[in-house]
């Protein structure tokens, strides 16, 4: 039952099928939902649906939520902010949230280079906008991503963005000057020396390394499977980054925030990107994105050459000062690497049940978890079909799961950091009952 029936038990409530019909006649084709589940409200790692309904979300509306639904803290600062004002706009007449905000940034930043961050909206403007300042920074054409990899959804992301469906698919042509090249996945049989034997011949065979004026990578990759970068890769892209006057860009839109167990991924390896995108669980939900770097290349573009009519949002700004303070506070960084011990331990179990089914268990990077789907235990075999069932069961079965990877066998979990033990049993419970289900 919603709130408001709730409060008026005569009021009538559309149902979830009857929103549905609603959006399908309202909304574009293209953009799609996952469940046909509408939201009422949502407290923490719990979500109650139209028809009272209640599902644990491990999704977090893909890794939005880092710090619950409608954490307590989130809502009274941006309730306060939002008594006072709601947009003057950072680039006309600013405002002090958005400068402490920028000074925590630069602080959480790797690394002890001196730091500088602009604001945008969105994670994949955070990603154009890197390509500019590295672009300004060096004079240089040229951008190398890596299969697999996910950078969003405007035109210059989604040429960086290894994987074509549904991202890419039909919206060519993409910008010139982009160059991919083979992430390391020991699963599929690509190590890192491959990874770097490839790039290397990228710059024999399509773009000198003098040409080249950026390589971004995923810590961790997010559409493309939820394969962690090894620390020795990061460190050898640094190394030839160095070498070449390349800027190094960690896209850390999925991976931050405490999100791994780190503050940011990047922090594993030892790394220090020279610039890293923000977004995601920066905010709690609000619409906030930025570019963190190194100061001297910052500063490379003009006055003027940056920006965005909402970015550094006040009420953003307020939502994700309280989201550091949370992170903080309930340790959560912590608490990430917690909640992937806890799946491991459970997904473990279940892959020992099921071992041609489940390929593969990825919880070495904190609260950032996938299982990988196969048929017959065979890497190269990718079971589609059983992820998106199970995708569908479990929304059925009140939980909320995402799915990912570029050949769309990839159940990943996104659970909040704040999310109770029991919760994550409970969910783990109706995954393995779904699953015994699907297989019966």
């Amino acid at each position: 039952m919603s709130e408001l029936q709730k409060a008026d038990p005569s009021v009538a409530v559309t149902g979830n099928a009857e929103w549905q019909a609603r959006k399908n006649a309202a909304f574009a084709r293209g953009q799609g939902n996952l469940a046909p589940v509408f939201i009422d409200r949502a407290v923490n790692a719990e979500m109650w649906d139209v028809e009272g309904q209640r599902y644990i979300d491990f999704g977090t509306g893909i890794a939005v939520c880092s710090t619950g639904h409608s954490n307590p803290k989130i809502v009274e600062a941006v309730q306060h902010q939002l008594s006072r004002f709601s947009h003057t706009c950072v680039m006309v007449t600013p405002y002090g949230s958005a400068v402490e905000l920028a000074e925590k940034l630069n602080e959480l930043a790797p690394g002890n280079t001196p730091k500088k961050t602009i604001y945008v909206t969105t994670g994949a403007e955070a990603v154009e906008n890197c390509v500019k300042i590295a672009r300004a920074h060096t004079g240089r054409r040229g951008v190398i991503a890596f299969n697999g990899g996910f950078h969003g959804r405007t035109l210059m992301a989604m040429g960086l963005t290894g994987k074509i469906t549904p991202y890419k698919n039909l919206f060519g042509p993409f910008p010139g000057e982009i160059y991919h090249a083979p992430f390391p996945i020991e699963y599929h049989g690509i190590d890192v020396k491959q990874s770097i034997k490839a790039l290397e011949m990228l710059f024999k065979v399509d773009i000198a390394p003098s040409d080249v004026a950026a390589i971004i990578v995923e810590p961790v990759q997010g559409e493309g499977g939820f394969y962690p970068a090894p620390d020795e890769f990061m460190l050898a892209l640094r190394k030839i980054c160095d070498e070449h006057g390349i800027v190094m860009i960690a896209d850390e839109i999925q991976t931050g925030f405490a999100r791994t167990g780190k503050f940011f991924c990047s922090e594993y390896s030892g790394v220090e990107p020279d610039l890293i995108t923000v977004a995601k669980g920066v905010a709690g939900g609000f619409p906030l994105a930025a570019v963190v770097g190194k100061a001297d290349i910052m500063d490379a573009p003009l006055p003027g050459g940056l920006g965005g009519t909402y970015a550094g949002s006040p009420v953003g700004c307020a939502a994700a000062l309280a989201v550091i303070d949370v992170i903080a506070e309930e340790d959560l960084v912590d608490r990430a690497r917690q909640i992937g011990s806890l799946f491991e331990n459970k997904l473990s179990a279940l892959q020992e049940k099921y071992p041609d089914v489940i390929g593969d268990i990825r919880c070495q990077r904190g609260a950032m978890i996938a299982m990988e789907l196969v048929k017959n235990g065979d890497p190269d075999t990718p079971d589609a079909e059983l992820t998106k069932a199970l995708v569908t069961r479990a929304s059925q079965n009140g939980l909320i799961l995402l799915s990912c990877g570029s050949r769309g066998n990839v159940i990943r979990f996104l659970p909040a950091l704040t999310i109770s033990d029991e919760l994550i049993n409970e969910g783990l419970d109706i995954v393995e009952n779904c699953l015994a289900e699907l297989l019966a």
